[in-house]
């Protein structure tokens, strides 16, 4: 027996019919419902639309930021990254809940900014220093607090004077909740202590390949400064008229200090430099 085929066109079910209009309406839009704390409105949205999409909408519209924006749906949160027909559950009159979240506050602390004691006759005094800020300036801070000298004053941390004043405080070993004492001096009436008698030191001036390499011996007084000893190597011709800079012990010598105070002793060398150096602080 012979069977003929026909071409018979399919017969669309109710489900298929229903899938049918599913994919239909992909492309088109529908009004969902917003919920917010203070109130509720209606919004088109696409099925192709992203989450996401719809967020930046509602910034422009509220004006609340995106990240701080949730959107759920019956307690399911809505992903970032998916459409709006990628969720069975949304379509027209869906209640989409917007909650937003609370920025979190974000502290930048400076490890540099650290908070110092101040023993000022037997007072104690809490301030905010930079631990890379210099000897100098933390005494500029003192003479804000009580109007001293800053000349007059002398600090100590540890037992140890800090007596230099272009060293920052981390390399006295400074940090969070360091105590420093601060005293002054007299200058009208200097203790014995205050000004030992001045001892007469042999230097020697070791030069740069720049001026020949010499080596200058030098007859000073401890007390004598930078700037003095340059004054008598030029003035006597020691040194062609320039610019200079000396270094002991790897350390730049400041112009208005004595060599007391750079810790200079019996024999050292000084090393001179043509140039000059500038400090911010």
């Amino acid at each position: 027996m012979m069977i003929s085929r026909m071409n018979r066109q399919p017969k669309m079910t109710e489900k298929s019919l229903e899938i049918f209009d599913v994919f239909i309406s992909l492309g088109s839009t529908m009004n969902v419902i917003i919920i917010t704390r203070n109130g509720e409105f209606t919004m088109e949205i696409g099925f192709s639309e992203s989450v996401l999409e719809i967020k930046r909408r509602i910034e422009q519209g509220l004006g609340i930021e995106v990240s701080t924006q949730i959107l759920t749906v019956y307690g399911l949160e809505l992903i970032d990254g998916l459409d709006m027909g990628d969720y069975p559950i949304i379509g027209e009159g869906t209640r989409i809940d917007l909650n937003i979240k609370k920025k979190e506050l974000v502290i930048e602390i400076d490890p540099n900014r650290i908070q110092i004691v101040l023993m000022i006759s037997k007072r104690k005094t809490i301030i905010e220093v930079d631990r890379t800020e210099t000897v100098a300036s933390l005494k500029e801070k003192i003479h804000g607090i009580d109007g001293s000298p800053v000349k007059r004053t002398v600090l100590s941390f540890s037992g140890i004077e800090m007596n230099e004043n272009y060293r920052s405080l981390c390399e006295y070993g400074i940090c969070q909740g360091s105590e420093v004492s601060v005293f002054y001096r007299n200058v009208n009436h200097p203790t014995r202590s205050d000004q030992p008698s001045a001892r007469r030191l042999s230097l020697v001036v070791q030069t740069t390949s720049v001026l020949n390499s010499a080596r200058i011996p030098l007859e000073m007084f401890e007390s004598n400064t930078t700037r003095e000893i340059r004054r008598v190597l030029l003035d006597g011709k020691v040194l062609p008229q320039d610019d200079y800079f000396f270094i002991h012990k790897q350390r730049i010598m400041q112009d208005d200090c004595s060599l007391r105070w750079h810790g200079v002793e019996d024999g050292d060398f000084l090393y001179v430099f043509k140039g000059t150096v500038s400090r911010e602080y």
